[in-house]
């Protein structure tokens, strides 16, 4: 059997460090990332396309990726918008193509995302896009550009919005899920992308409060990156189970 090979973004600490130890506890060979040069870990930062396609290049073959890595900022105006998608959307997207050609058949996908990711906070005609079964890439992408623009010009919410950067972000990683999931339906390879609500766990950014432990918060994650063949895909889930948009 062909060791499998998983890529974690941001895994220097907290939850990607955890999800990392998990599939290593599993037989499953990690190429830990992290955005400060340490050693044993792969320099990356998710919004450096050149880092991104150097890595890709001297990995080769890849089985798992799990993009861990995010950011939450403080305050609200167009770019703590703009600097929140970069990373937790677009660098997701960026590590996921430069990685794509590489996977191996049985691949599986994991967007680390958010309880706060739920649609409950989006209203309108919004809402109904973001739900449509045939939206494109590149109608995602609008969307994301418009809701930066929106907030610059102070129409987010008039534009079905919520006026928080962290979950707007992480609503379109879930919908990114759905429309990887439907761009990779008729590939041969048969790979599987999902997304996790690893809940409100104690971490750098969680904080001490936070009721959850890394290890229960990875949980989901690892379940998700070592699914069987005729899993799930396209989904969102939390302890193992499937979440409602």
């Amino acid at each position: 059997m062909v060791d499998r090979i998983a890529v974690v973004t941001g895994a220097n600490r907290g939850l990607g460090a955890e999800i990392a130890r998990q599939l290593e506890a599993r037989a499953v060979r990690v190429v830990r990332t992290s955005r400060e040069p340490r050693p044993g870990f792969e320099t990356l930062d998710v919004t450096r396309p050149d880092q991104i396609t150097a890595l890709a290049a001297r990995l080769g073959a890849v089985d798992i990726v799990v993009n861990n890595a995010g950011v939450s900022l403080d305050g609200f105006d167009a770019e703590v918008a703009r600097a929140t998608l970069d990373v937790n959307l677009h660098g997701a997207l960026r590590v996921t193509d430069a990685l794509l050609p590489a996977m191996r058949t049985g691949g599986r996908i994991v967007m680390i995302s958010s309880g706060m990711g739920t649609l409950s906070g989006v209203r309108g005609p919004l809402r109904e896009r973001l739900l449509d079964p045939g939206l494109t890439r590149e109608e995602l992408l609008r969307l994301a550009s418009s809701f930066v623009s929106d907030v610059g010009t102070g129409t987010h919410t008039q534009h079905g919005w919520p006026s928080n950067a962290y979950s707007v972000s992480k609503i379109l990683l879930n919908t990114l899920v759905r429309v990887l999931a439907s761009e990779l339906a008729d590939d041969p390879r048969k790979i599987l992308v999902n997304s996790e609500s690893p809940g409100w766990v104690r971490t750098r950014m969680g904080g001490r409060s936070a009721p959850g432990t890394v290890e229960e918060g990875a949980r989901t994650a690892v379940w998700l990156a070592l699914l069987p063949e005729g899993g799930p895909t396209g989904g969102f889930f939390a302890d193992e189970k499937p979440m409602a948009w």
